[in-house]
């Protein structure tokens, strides 16, 4: 196994990721609700790294489906509305506003209104 330090020793000093190299249309996760537009912004990063960190437009009607996370996560929304829910409890988000979400909640959001639900979406990656 790889230890901190070590791991720390052989990341770049930074990295510098163009969504628009990230970007492809897709069904959500957690359900395939309708479409989406995602931008799997980490995975561009190289070497090892700590967490997640997307952003996904819901298009007209898409959701993320209700599902456990074993992570704390976060939800921004950048445009557009949604009604985020967490263990049965439900929230309208828009732009500006974010749901923090925690660890062992089941959780999900769909998109409202007439306008693509854009968010940022982070989480840790586990090692």
């Amino acid at each position: 196994m790889i230890g901190a330090a070590l791991l720390l020793a052989l990341a770049p000093p930074m990295a510098v990721v163009d969504e628009r190299h990230t970007v492809r249309e897709e069904a959500p996760p957690h359900g395939a609700i309708g479409m989406s537009t995602a931008y799997r912004i980490s995975d561009a990063v190289p070497g090892p790294r700590a967490m997640e960190f997307r952003r996904r437009v819901l298009h007209k009607g898409a959701a993320i489906g209700s599902h456990p996370i074993a992570h704390d996560e976060v939800y921004y929304v950048l445009a557009g509305e949604g009604e985020v829910v967490s263990d049965g409890q439900r929230a309208m988000l828009k732009p500006g506003m974010t749901a923090y979400l925690y660890d062992g909640a089941v959780v999900g959001i769909w998109q409202r209104g007439e306008k693509p639900l854009s968010l940022i979406i982070a989480y840790p990656n586990p090692r």
